[in-house]
């Protein structure tokens, strides 16, 4: 059936508020619109990604899998290990990056992951590896149990205070995302978090030893401001009986409603006459009109400026559930239903559903379908400002009159309630907990925190360091070195970060590694003495990445 485009459904803007202790997730932006059109030059068209049909991507995978072996050799991988194709990227001038996983005798290898660059004809131009230790691994007979793991994980889960906290049973891996690649347990744990976000904490587990080697959280999460964004058109279809709220038009988006559950799908919204609504939070539909409008701006964005179709780029949506839990300030990605969830704050009445949370939410399952950025230390704060980064370039994509965007986030939650923002880009130490720049503990900060680096990166490379006034808000944003840094334009910035992160990031890229892959990709675009490479540069080490 072909898709309807619904009738304005008004959406009027109570200020959303968030209660977690970790609470940074969206971005509200500036009034300029990102240009629908790459670089004015030659050099950064060949080198952007092509728009690519779910059919064209599906034959570069399958001729990807059919040479993985080849591949292999290539890299001049062990007789035990095997790549697996996760994602290819195309350039304009026919250059490919195919990004793999690899197993070694079966065994799922956790930073294992890498991206092979081949020019047009085939050859390799490159390669990129998260981490290019020998994998060598004497027996995958693990000493320690499995229970024992479980056991020991779970006890992990409970000292962070989750809540009915239970270990799954562990998986045999090979870690080799630090350190000397060792035969491995993951352990998942379920339950919620305290603030009653789903748990999904994975505990990595010597098989050898039993000592603990990593963790990190599955679920990926932020809180963000509830955007006014007045009248707005969303897509539904006509259904069995009235309308559906689902989007065929961007890969069958659809928005279902929990009605406080902590589980399920929800419910599918329908509605007899397509008036979504009534702005206010009483009326169910505006959450939801809410979430999918964000959706479908962030789905437009990724299209029209990365031609990238959808968040895997195989053309298919994403669903959205609202009304997660009772009293949920939160929202959520979670890659295990491929979906965006949404909590409605305090007293159920401020629903955490807007443009800002959604692109940010979404933009989790971009970077999980790409260079799947650990979801702790360093990597973890990488993965959060990419979600900021591209909740603020959808921010100014959108172009809603109602929302004025700027370059601070949350401003508009007034979690204190002294009217202050929630966190700022052009200087993130404002908020009393994020970093302005990289310190050898960054990776022991939260990574809602710990995201500040790469915020203030990304707005000293669009705008530049200095007192200055954007869209009427003030800025004045300082470098580690004190030099001065002069700001590229946004539109590169966000192209730059998209094809660093596309491209060249992989699992366990940290600040520094985020550096060589954001030169690279400025590199590929616009020429290595380029002004835009200088100024990744120097936007780099005014944050003390050097």
């Amino acid at each position: 059936m072909s898709p309807h485009i619904s009738r304005k459904a008004r959406i009027t803007g109570t200020t959303l508020a968030a209660a977690g202790a970790l609470v940074a997730a969206a971005v509200t932006a500036g009034t300029a619109g990102a240009s629908p059109t790459g670089p004015d030059t030659a050099r950064a068209t060949a080198a952007s990604p092509v728009q690519m049909t779910a059919s064209h991507r599906a034959e570069l995978l399958r001729d990807a899998s059919a040479t993985k072996e080849r591949a292999a050799r290539e890299l001049g991988l062990g007789a035990q290990e095997k790549l697996v194709v996760k994602d290819v990227v195309k350039d304009a001038d026919g250059t490919t990056h195919t990004r793999y996983d690899r197993t070694f005798a079966g065994l799922p290898v956790l930073g294992g992951d890498l991206i092979v660059h081949r020019a047009k004809g085939g050859a390799v131009k490159s390669t990129t590896q998260a981490n290019t230790a020998k994998i060598a691994i004497a027996s995958t007979t693990p000493k320690i149990a499995p229970k024992a793991a479980a056991q020991a994980a779970q006890g992990t889960a409970k000292s962070f205070g989750a809540k009915q906290a239970a270990a799954v049973t562990p998986k045999k891996v090979v870690w080799a995302a630090s350190g000397k690649p060792v035969l491995a347990y993951d352990t998942v744990v379920g339950g919620f978090q305290k603030d009653g976000t789903p748990n999904q904490l994975h505990v990595i587990t010597d098989a050898g030893t039993g000592k603990k080697i990593f963790q990190y959280q599955g679920i990926e999460n932020g809180a963000g401001t509830s955007a006014y964004s007045g009248s707005v058109e969303i897509g539904s279809k006509k259904g069995g009986s009235g309308f559906e709220l689902t989007d065929d038009a961007r890969g069958g988006h659809s928005t279902f409603n929990l009605s406080g559950s902590q589980s399920g799908e929800g419910k599918l919204f329908t509605d007899e006459d397509d008036k979504w609504g009534n702005g206010k939070a009483d009326d169910p539909q505006t959450a939801a009109v809410d979430a999918a409008y964000g959706a479908q701006l962030t789905w437009d964005y990724y299209k029209t400026v990365h031609g990238r179709a959808g968040i895997k780029g195989d053309g298919k949506g994403a669903t959205s559930r609202v009304h997660y839990g009772q009293n949920y300030s939160n929202a959520f990605w979670d890659d295990s239903c491929f979906c965006m969830t949404y909590g409605d704050g305090e007293g159920n009445k401020k629903p955490l559903t807007s443009i800002d949370v959604a692109a940010h939410e979404m933009s989790h399952g971009v970077t999980s379908a790409t260079a799947n950025l650990t979801y702790s230390g360093e990597s973890g704060g990488l993965n959060e400002a990419t979600s900021d980064i591209f909740g603020t370039s959808v921010e100014f994509f959108a172009k809603n009159k109602e929302d004025a965007g700027d370059y601070l986030i949350g401003e508009k939650v007034d979690i204190a309630g002294d009217g202050k923002p929630l966190r700022y880009m052009d200087k993130p130490s404002k908020d009393g907990q994020s970093l302005d720049s990289w310190s050898p503990d960054a990776g022991n900060v939260d990574v809602h925190y710990s995201s500040g680096i790469a915020n203030h990166f990304f707005y000293l490379l669009a705008e530049g360091s200095g007192a200055k006034e954007i869209g009427g808000v003030k800025y004045d944003s300082p470098t580690a070195d004190g030099k001065k840094v002069e700001g590229i334009g946004r539109d590169k910035a966000e192209k730059i970060w998209f094809k660093a992160l596309t491209t060249y990031m992989t699992s366990n890229t940290d600040y520094k590694a985020a550096r060589e892959a954001t030169v690279k990709a400025a590199t590929d675009l616009y020429g290595a003495d380029s002004a835009e490479v200088k100024g990744v540069e120097a936007a780099w080490t005014g944050v003390a990445v050097k």
